[in-house]
């Protein structure tokens, strides 16, 4: 099956598993130590005990997003972080870096899909349809775009 991220188109997201209860207060201080300010929501579906959906974050609305998120996937030790005013690469390596991470599916902006496996014991992440297929290569205007906008944004210097 697949599940569509309900989001607005102003928020990044993160999806990944991890195995570890742990899992929800290392990913908050991560996004509270890495980027000050940050708004951010995170649930992450624990898959044994109580099996509950473990929920954290500094901001109502986006907490929000990332429980329903999480209840519509419903696969084991996975999580979601939903992001304002910071993006995936300012707390992406840093992410990685927890020891109880095991794999980051996505980190996009973009409208996502993912595929969900459903067993009898339970539910599985098997991928991410990460926005839309290429519709081209790009060519020297496409350059000069991408070039112009990483300095535009702060990502690259003149």
């Amino acid at each position: 099956m697949t599940v569509r991220i309900q989001k607005p188109d102003d928020v990044n997201f993160i999806l990944g598993q991890s195995h570890f209860i742990k899992t929800v207060e290392d990913l908050a201080e991560v996004v509270v130590s890495s980027v000050p300010g940050a708004k951010f929501g995170l649930a992450f579906c624990e898959s044994s005990g109580e099996c509950l959906i473990r929920v954290e974050g500094n901001d109502g609305e986006l907490r929000r997003i990332a429980t329903e998120n999480a209840q519509a996937i419903g696969a084991g030790h996975s999580f979601i972080l939903f992001l304002r005013d910071c993006y995936p690469i300012n707390v992406l390596n840093a992410i990685k870096n927890l020891p109880e991470v095991c794999t980051i599916y996505c980190a996009t902006a973009n409208p996502a899909e993912i595929l969900v496996a459903v067993s009898e014991q339970g539910r599985g992440i098997l991928g991410v349809i990460d926005g839309a297929a290429p519709k081209g290569v790009e060519g020297a205007d496409g350059v000069a775009w991408r070039m112009e906008f990483l300095r535009k944004i702060g990502y690259k210097r003149a």
